[in-house]
């Protein structure tokens, strides 16, 4: 696109997916700033180190699946800065760190104090042999938002750089027939959705990438059903929610249906399976139990380091908070280390 074009775009609006991928990923764009998304949000990887340790027993659990290959990939989708690679490398056994290739996937350039073991890619390599992990990373694959006229048509929103919306062209195509089998719209003015098709195609083809091993992606989400009635499109800075812009000033994100990216590999044996954070980390032995008080008279430094750590856990595992939080996990080539 021309300077003029985008310019004009930016005045006239354009669909709500074009907007936030210049403004999240563009030149300038907020995935592309110094700061990294830790700089404006808080996610399990930030809450606590209780996290990285958990995802760290389900790489040995895929690694046992797997029959201890001699290399074994851990793959961060969407990584930030690459904190969760780090902290899930240093958290394993020696005998598996010493097979454990880390990968981290992110368009913003290589921090420059980054464990030289890990490969910063662009994009997910080849071929994985492990555990390809995605923590909120389809939540800002970005999509196009449709809301219906005053006559009943679903129409996608136009939005200029300011964040004025305006509707547009009636929604057609693969992305009517999305809407119609996974977040059907009522005929009444008003009412929004998110039109999820690009999330199926983006996790399809980062699961394709999995020769054997384990898939998995964890986002706020939503399924049949449950669908709100407005959509979720939002933005946050600096910690806060926010007005989403497309300015490049602001995360804009959108919770994710799940079960419609489960469906994408809907030939997959085994099957996906979706769970809550809250089931998932308890079956990775993290809990949230308090220590037993008797451990306060005999080790009262322990106490409080368990104290501490049971309430870390609870966090990550609140059902009206972080726990609820859908993970999608789809095997390749192994049976469900979670089942």
């Amino acid at each position: 696109m021309t300077d003029e074009a985008t310019a004009r775009s930016g005045r006239e609006g354009r669909g709500w997916r074009q907007a936030a991928q210049e403004a999240l990923y563009g030149p300038g764009g907020f995935y592309r700033r110094p700061e990294g998304p830790a700089g404006h949000f808080r996610t399990s990887v930030h809450a606590s180190p209780l996290f990285a340790r958990a995802v760290a027993r389900l790489l040995c659990r895929v690694d046992e699946a797997l029959g201890r290959p001699g290399t074994l990939d851990f793959v961060d989708m969407g990584a930030g800065r690459g904190e969760l690679v780090t902290a899930v490398l240093a958290a394993l056994p020696a005998g598996v760190a010493a097979r454990a290739r880390g990968y981290a996937v992110e368009l913003a350039a290589r921090p420059a104090a980054l464990d030289e073991r890990i490969t910063w890619l662009s994009e997910p390599p080849g071929t994985v042999t492990g555990l390809l992990f995605a923590n909120e990373w389809l939540d800002n694959v970005p999509v196009d938002v449709a809301e219906v006229d005053p006559a009943g048509v679903p129409r996608l929103v136009l939005v200029t750089a300011d964040g004025t919306e305006r509707l547009g062209e009636p929604v057609s195509g693969a992305d009517a027939d999305w809407l119609a089998r996974w977040w059907p719209l009522p005929a009444e003015q008003g009412l929004r959705a998110e039109i999820g098709r690009p999330r199926d195609l983006a996790w399809a083809a980062a699961v394709e990438r999995v020769e054997r091993g384990l898939a998995v992606a964890v986002d706020y989400a939503h399924t049949a059903g449950t669908r709100p009635l407005f959509g979720t499109l939002t933005g946050f800075r600096e910690g806060r929610e926010t007005a989403p812009v497309p300015d490049g000033s602001c995360d804009i994100t959108a919770h994710v249906a799940l079960d419609a990216c489960a469906a994408a590999r809907a030939e997959a044996s085994p099957p996906a399976r979706l769970l809550t954070q809250r089931d998932a980390l308890h079956a990775l032995d993290l809990t949230g139990a308090r220590p037993p008080l008797a451990l306060a008279s005999t080790d009262p430094t322990a106490y409080v380091r368990a104290l501490a750590s049971a309430g870390e856990a609870a966090e990550l595992t609140a059902p009206d908070g972080l726990g609820g939080f859908g993970w999608l996990l789809q095997p390749v080539g192994v049976p469900d280390p979670l089942a």
